[in-house]
């Protein structure tokens, strides 16, 4: 007679979750150089296997452009060969970073003589709920393994090709490095269904971190029973001070909105102080213009926009709590420092903020 295997009842993804505590179980008290050597093994797996990553990758793009996806969600899902090398890299550059498990945060000694002190440690098992960003899926599970952790991943079913072939080249790279594979695993299935067992995967899962769109955080932070890092969009500001250097004001403008707008530290409004306005609004709005990006502006910034090349809109009220993800910014004209800070506590979301000045 044929025993029962332990996970024989369980259902997939908490199968998924007790593999993973085991495999933290295992990670936890490796020494640097263990962890290290693996995430350097990742790092030359995804360079040698490129081309398998892109050809996945093809499909979830090919599916998106079929859906009528948006250009600025296509630009965050797709991956090329510069793409994953880059990502390579930052693998490297997080393998460089010092080892936190064990760095003592604070301590004391006790009247008592007694010495005690705070110590870092692993979480365990971190759970990631994130949107069609496949390059999360490398970056979340080099982070968590770095610091001693398992990590389950749960990307959005836009980019399933993407994250089951990186999957497949972390598992493979942390096993051959002597690690146990399962510390890196994608969440079975593709429903909603796998998404809430997760949430509710109190004692198996130690914490879960949703990075995405206002809606996602919001889902997870108030749906989860288990510990949620609140992450929070990118609604982002640039303001520019009456004392400023206008070619670096205009350089930093465009290079935070148009470099890449898809990204969640992208610029999505810009604050001009009124004593440099006539000055810098209208280099700034040809600049955006020659850029691509359309501007909503306030009526101070709609008296500037004659003669500019701009594309320009009245804003609302909506635009000021708007993350674009796209060739779109919201810009205003204020009367102080004071009035641009009151601003960003207003309608920021705490990501990124910026102030281009020449003033200390």
């Amino acid at each position: 007679m044929t025993s029962l295997s332990p996970y024989d009842n369980l259902t997939p993804v908490a199968r998924a979750a007790y593999r993973s505590r085991a495999a933290a179980a295992d990670i936890a008290p490796l020494p640097r150089a263990a962890k290290d050597d693996a995430l350097l093994a990742i790092a030359d797996a995804l360079e040698v296997r490129t081309h398998e990553i892109v050809t996945a990758n093809a499909e979830d793009v090919a599916r998106a452009r079929e859906a009528g996806t948006g250009e600025s969600v296509i630009d965050r899902l797709t991956l090329t060969p510069e793409r994953v090398r880059a990502i390579a890299a930052d693998v490297r550059d997080v393998a460089a970073l010092p080892d936190p498990v064990g760095e003592v945060v604070r301590g004391s000694t006790l009247p008592n003589g007694i010495d005690l002190r705070q110590v870092r440690v692993p979480l365990g098992v971190v759970g990631i709920i994130y949107e069609a960003r496949p390059n999360v899926t490398v970056d979340a599970a080099a982070l968590c393994l770095k610091s001693g952790n398992a990590v389950l991943l749960r990307g959005s079913s836009s980019a399933l090709s993407s994250n089951t072939a990186l999957v497949r080249v972390l598992r493979d790279a942390v096993g051959g490095a002597g690690l146990p594979a399962d510390a890196v695993q994608l969440v079975p299935g593709e429903g909603r269904e796998g998404v809430q067992e997760l949430m509710r995967a109190r004692g198996l899962v130690d914490v879960l971190i949703p990075r995405g769109g206002a809606s996602l955080i919001r889902t997870v932070v108030e749906g989860s029973t288990v510990p949620v890092i609140e992450t929070g969009t990118g609604n982002c500001h640039v303001y520019v001070d009456a004392d400023t250097d206008l070619d670096m004001a205009v350089s930093i403008l465009i290079n935070s909105k148009a470099q890449r707008p898809s990204v969640c530290n992208a610029a999505e409004t810009l604050l001009v102080h009124q004593d440099i306005a006539a000055e810098f609004l209208p280099r700034a709005l040809d600049a955006l213009a020659e850029a691509g990006v359309t501007v909503h502006a306030d009526e101070r910034v709609l008296a500037y926009a004659a003669g500019t090349k701009a594309t320009v809109v009245a804003a609302t009220e909506e635009d000021w709590e708007t993350e674009y993800l796209s060739y779109d910014i919201a810009a205003a004209v204020v009367d102080s420092l004071d009035a641009a800070v009151a601003h960003i506590r207003l309608w920021s979301s705490g990501h990124t903020e910026a102030i281009v000045t020449t003033s200390q």
